[in-house]
């Protein structure tokens, strides 16, 4: 790692003891890229102790407990067996049904892509911006519109938190969003506190076919990499400038640039990269030039010809994010396979379902459910606590955030779904979702059934 790689996580380090050491907080601008710049104003929803019991509990950490026990307190996991004590707790008796940690959406386009909208306009989409093959800069928390219906039909579908990214067609798309799809008026009351962000980059025929069109940037995958390798080059240039002003070495402050302190953050390992990438060829290019350049990938996306690289996805603890059977609609997507997640899995990677679409978005548990059905018919061992994790701790571990979500495990919030069946089954259906230990949905009550703006006047019961 360079001089001006270590500094720059040096200063991150001092802007955390600075306060301890008497001096008080260190000024934001010693480390420009840490700032959230919108930060969250969550709340939880009005919640009550509540006791699960009578369910087939699938836990997202590798465990199945059959007639099993949960209890949520403030919010929090605190015991998951058997003859659990639960003096003051709403009961809730759930025999036949399925209990599950809460679905993490790893890839979405929620309010971003509005769904009442139907077609992809240029005019209306927030998803990318195209002024430049450098989006870095922007970050798409700050075009989320939360009245997007689709994030009640990701919540009805068992969803309890959602990464937002920018669109493709950028090589540095910009920053994700982590979010909660709970009825707010504003992103910030949905943004999932203490989250990380993430950068999506692109490599393949998005970026190349669009800069092409524009007439703006690489129109070809070896000038993609090579614009890659100048944009971090001259992140490193400004990181260096930054490290002669904060030693005293030089006295002017550097000019804030806005996709340079995206990059310094990737280059610190603050900001993981969420990689759209579909050919094997291209991710393993992809990872070598992670490790020349000194980035980390937490994901690649879409992912379509994983299953031929799965070993070296799982020796680089790169995560591939994957559709069960979406593919051949263009060339880069020819070579998909229903055994993909199967394949990777059995490589001992890290398997996820993502949905791209609000559609998908709403049944993330099927998709599970097929993909690991076709790595059945191929013969692997997949029970259904284990094929729980592609959708839940798997992603959470992506995201950075197992210690908190992904799994029913005591001392982590308490996002959970009471599902009618097992969840694998096109029958199934999420009866309740909790987040953060409140009821957010409720299939029988249509108090917890939020609905958005866009939709007064038109639902059930409503007038024409």
């Amino acid at each position: 790692m360079k001089r001006s790689t270590r500094f720059f996580g040096l200063a991150i380090a001092l802007l955390t003891i600075g306060a301890t050491a008497g001096k008080g907080p260190l000024p934001a601008e010693r480390a420009p890229y840490m700032r959230d710049l919108f930060p969250s104003t969550y709340r939880p929803l009005p919640r009550t102790d509540t006791l699960i019991v009578h369910a087939t509990i699938l836990d997202g950490a590798g465990h199945r407990i059959d007639d099993g026990e949960l209890l949520m307190r403030d919010g929090k996991v605190v015991a998951i067996g058997h003859d659990l004590a639960a003096a003051g707790a709403t009961v809730i008796d759930a025999h036949g049904r399925w209990v599950t940690p809460g679905i993490i959406d790893i890839h979405s386009h929620d309010g971003t892509y509005v769904v009442p909208l139907t077609t992809i306009d240029d005019k209306a989409s927030d998803v990318s911006e195209l002024s430049d093959p450098n989006a870095a800069g922007t970050w798409i928390e700050t075009a989320v519109n939360p009245q997007d219906p689709a994030f009640a039909r990701a919540l009805a579908g068992g969803v309890t938190a959602m990464q937002v990214l920018p669109g493709s067609d950028p090589i540095f798309g910009g920053r994700s969003v982590i979010l909660k799809p709970i009825p707010a008026p504003t992103m910030q009351a949905m943004k999932f506190p203490g989250a990380g962000q993430g950068m999506k980059m692109a490599c393949g025929e998005n970026p190349k076919a669009e800069d092409a069109e524009l007439k703006r940037g690489p129109t070809s995958r070896q000038g993609e990499i090579a614009y890659i390798r100048d944009a971090f080059a001259q992140a490193r240039h400004y990181m260096h400038d930054w490290d002669e002003y904060l030693a005293g070495k030089d006295d002017d402050r550097p000019r804030d640039d806005p996709r340079l302190d995206t990059l310094a953050g990737v280059l610190t390992g603050a900001i993981p990269v969420q990689m759209h990438c579909y050919r094997a060829d291209e991710m393993a290019v992809m990872i070598d030039l992670s490790h020349d350049i000194g980035f980390r990938i937490a994901a690649f996306h879409h992912a379509v010809e994983a299953y031929k690289i799965a070993p070296l996805l799982a020796a680089n603890h790169i995560c591939a994010a994957v559709w069960s059977d979406w593919w051949g609609y263009k060339m880069e997507a020819l070579d998909g396979i229903r055994e993909n997640a199967a394949f990777v899995d059995r490589a001992g990677g890290c398997a996820m379902m993502h949905s791209d679409s609000p559609v998908l978005g709403q049944w993330l548990n099927v998709e599970a459910g097929k993909a690991a059905a076709a790595g059945r018919r191929a013969g692997l061992a997949l029970p259904p606590e284990h094929v729980i994790e592609w959708i839940t701790s798997n992603p959470a571990r992506a995201l950075g955030l197992a210690d908190r979500i992904g799994s029913l495990v005591p001392g982590h919030d308490a996002d959970l779904v009471i599902w009618s069946a097992d969840p694998f089954s096109v029958f199934a259906r999420a009866d309740t979702v909790f987040i953060d230990g409140a009821v957010a949905y409720d299939r029988t009550d249509r108090r917890y059934q939020p609905r958005s703006d866009f939709e007064l006047g038109r639902g059930p019961g409503s007038r024409p």
